[in-house]
């Protein structure tokens, strides 16, 4: 039997999609910035780092040492880098990448399971992200790579090397000014609910809609927000947070 879509959002339901647009209105802004200087910020405040979690839309080859299918290590991938494949599923740079730069963090995010990776590397942010994820935990299990939930694994892990390297005060700075972006979702369907019968047999497409919402909810709004407390302690005043939950239904 199908579970009727929930009122997980309250009456009005296209809550859960009004965040694309403003995800997508900044990354529209940031593709027409061009190759101007970085930009400018109120109160000539500064962004010290990139955190990225999500799927192969931002993962930068967090999957290359992965037991999995989904890579992007080879060509036609990265074929506008001079130096070939990096394991970024596009020809060049990500959308991660595009917004580091344009706030003059640094031109290109690196994959934290970068085994080159460098101390000023974590300073200034790393992508957890991990190509063909999703927020339902069978979509990261199918594929045999980094779960939502263990992302931000990862992300504590990270924190606690940076705390050793530069001392509390200095990484609480780090993580609370730095901005933190989460791209996740179409794997979901088009991989989890569609092409096997698992999900189908329990779900609609609004029920099962709202079930990955509510994981996309729980992940954004509870988890990264307390993991944070936790590791930097009552330091922490607000996270920039770019959201991207791709418009899939119109419920």
């Amino acid at each position: 039997m199908y579970h009727k879509a929930n009122k997980l959002y309250g009456k009005d339901k296209k809550k859960k999609t009004m965040i694309f647009p403003i995800f997508f209105s900044l990354f529209i802004a940031l593709c027409f910035h061009g190759n101007e200087a970085a930009l400018q910020l109120p109160n000539n405040e500064t962004i010290p780092a990139i955190f990225v979690f999500g799927d192969s839309i931002v993962d930068p080859g967090n999957n290359n040492n992965l037991k999995t299918i989904a890579k992007g290590n080879f060509l036609p991938y990265g074929r506008d880098f001079k130096e070939g494949p990096t394991g970024r599923f596009s020809n060049g740079k990500v959308p991660s990448d595009l917004i580091a730069e344009e706030f003059g963090v640094k031109e290109l995010v690196p994959a934290y399971l970068d085994p080159k990776l460098q101390l000023q590397d974590l300073l200034t942010g790393v992508s957890f992200a991990s190509g063909a994820a999703g927020y339902d935990p069978l979509t990261s299990q199918l594929a045999n790579v980094i779960s939502m939930s263990d992302q931000l694994e990862l992300f504590k892990e990270y924190a606690t090397k940076i705390k050793s390297a530069v001392g509390e005060e200095k990484a609480a700075t780090i993580i609370s000014k730095g901005i933190h972006i989460v791209c996740c979702g179409s794997n979901d369907v088009a991989n989890t609910y569609f092409a096997l019968p698992v999900r189908r047999a329990h779900y609609d497409i609004n029920s099962y809609s709202d079930f990955t919402a509510s994981y996309a909810s729980e992940f954004l709004q509870v988890n990264i927000n307390l993991l944070a407390q936790k590791l930097i302690g009552n330091q922490v005043l607000a996270l920039t947070v770019i959201y991207f939950l791709p418009k899939l239904f119109d419920v």
